[in-house]
């Protein structure tokens, strides 16, 4: 089977780009000069305007910085963007404490940097700015000019509330970051899967398609080398030479091994080309036939029905899903696998089942999630094996693609192992499908 590195997708860098960060910064920017022009003209409340103008066009001023020394539209490494979020907080920290600390309403803001983080950089980055802004918001919480309210009627919060405050920020921003991350980490990983079961099926396919080469380039060669080879046994018959004789012996005889090897790429390749058609039980044995020589035995039994025996294409992804999951039974079996086949006119039915240690419960539940495995134990030999992880997704999502429906279960008490059902529409399986249709 062909095996993909999970860490291939799943540590892949996370890059925003510039243009991004640069955009929600002329944002802030515009919002905050906004918010102190309606404060000090609208409401008439006494604000520090200049120490507040001038962070902000500090911040304006960086902006441009950026915005002329480098592309807007290059990918920032994690490091930088996770610098450039930690500068908001810090600017908003500033202008929270010319502007009553905590007890402006837009403290809360020091979620927005926290989170954007929690969706598009790694966790400790995330983590670090979480503990900038909690910091920022505890220092606020003892240092900050007075909120600018009537001065004939001051606003005096009770220092519980501010407590309540202060909390309030906190819990968002850890719970809304966690939930935030999880979500996007979630989504991500499966895109990465599923670029990963493009690419597989993708060279499932090459394969079939290299096998139909195969036996086109050994049908086309047929020909030519039968013609060399007549040519060069009645020249054999009618040369006296002996010397000649001997090459022209050479030479038949190295025409003949071209044809035997090009026999048995024809032979190999009878049944590889991506439209060939084959039994239930060929497509079986097929699968199963890599998976035999590694010390566990494995019982194929099929069904005897009144039906015919169902015939489909040599499909890669029925090919790739079945053989990951025989190949996950052999791996975990202490001594056999089971097989079993049957069908009826209108599904077919195929049972992996293995006596290895089964799944756990609490993987049961979550089985053909990308990227869940199971944890590492060790085998007869000593060594470390691993399962159930990007294998069993990619192995899943390409049979369910081919119009299967799979369950995972395990055997009951008091036999014990895993049962895979991979359950076929038998029209579906017998029909042939392109390599388009079944990727689309």
């Amino acid at each position: 089977m062909t095996e993909i590195a999970a860490s291939n997708f799943r540590h892949a860098q996370r890059h925003i780009r510039l243009d991004t960060i640069l955009r929600l910064r002329w944002l802030a920017v515009l919002g905050q000069l906004a918010a102190i022009f309606i404060v000090a003209q609208g409401l008439e409340f006494n604000v520090e305007i200049v120490p507040c103008v001038s962070i902000i066009a500090l911040s304006a001023a960086l902006n441009l910085a950026l915005q002329t020394a480098a592309n807007p539209m290059r990918r920032l490494e994690p490091m930088q963007a996770a610098g450039l979020l930690a500068l908001n907080i810090v600017e908003l920290a500033g202008l929270l404490y010319f502007t009553g600390g905590l007890q402006n309403p837009f403290s809360f803001l020091f979620l927005a940097p926290v989170l954007i983080s929690a969706t598009a950089l790694p966790a400790r980055f995330t983590f670090g700015l979480g503990l900038l802004a909690v910091a920022c918001a505890s220092v606020l919480f003892f240092f900050h000019l007075p909120l600018p309210w009537d001065s004939d009627d001051p606003l005096v919060l009770p220092p519980i509330y501010l407590v309540g405050v202060w909390l309030s920020i906190v819990l968002a921003i850890g719970v809304t970051s966690l939930y935030s991350f999880q979500v996007t980490e979630e989504a991500r990983k499966l895109a990465d899967a599923l670029a990963a079961t493009e690419l597989v099926l993708t060279r499932e396919q090459h394969l079939t398609q290299l096998d139909g080469l195969a036996a086109a380039a050994a049908h086309e060669l047929g020909t030519p080398l039968a013609t060399i080879f007549l040519i060069s046994r009645e020249l054999e018959k009618t040369v006296k030479d002996a010397s000649f004789a001997a090459d022209l012996k050479t030479l038949r005889e190295q025409t003949q091994r071209c044809r035997d090897i090009l026999s048995k790429i024809t032979q190999l390749s009878s049944t590889g080309a991506p439209f060939d058609r084959m039994k239930l039980s060929e497509l079986i044995e097929e699968v199963v036939a890599p998976h035999r020589d590694f010390g566990v035995e494995i019982k194929v039994r099929i069904a005897v029905a009144i039906v015919a025996e169902p015939v489909g294409s040599r499909n890669p992804a029925i090919l790739y899903g079945v053989g990951n999951i025989v190949e996950n039974a052999v791996d975990f079996a202490r001594t056999t696998v089971e097989v079993n086949a049957w069908w009826n006119k209108d599904m077919i039915e195929l049972v992996i089942s293995d006596d290895g240690p089964g799944i756990p419960p609490d993987i049961l539940k979550r089985i053909g999630e990308p990227y869940l495995s199971r944890r590492r134990t060790m085998d007869e030999g000593g060594g470390e094996r691993r399962g159930l992880g990007l294998g069993v997704f990619i192995a899943r999502t390409l049979l369910e693609r081919t119009g299967a429906k799979v369950s995972f279960t395990n055997r009951t008490f008091p036999e014990y192992g895993a049962v895979v059902q991979i359950t076929w529409p038998r029209q579906r399986f017998e029909a042939i499908e392109t390599f388009e249709e079944t990727i689309g």
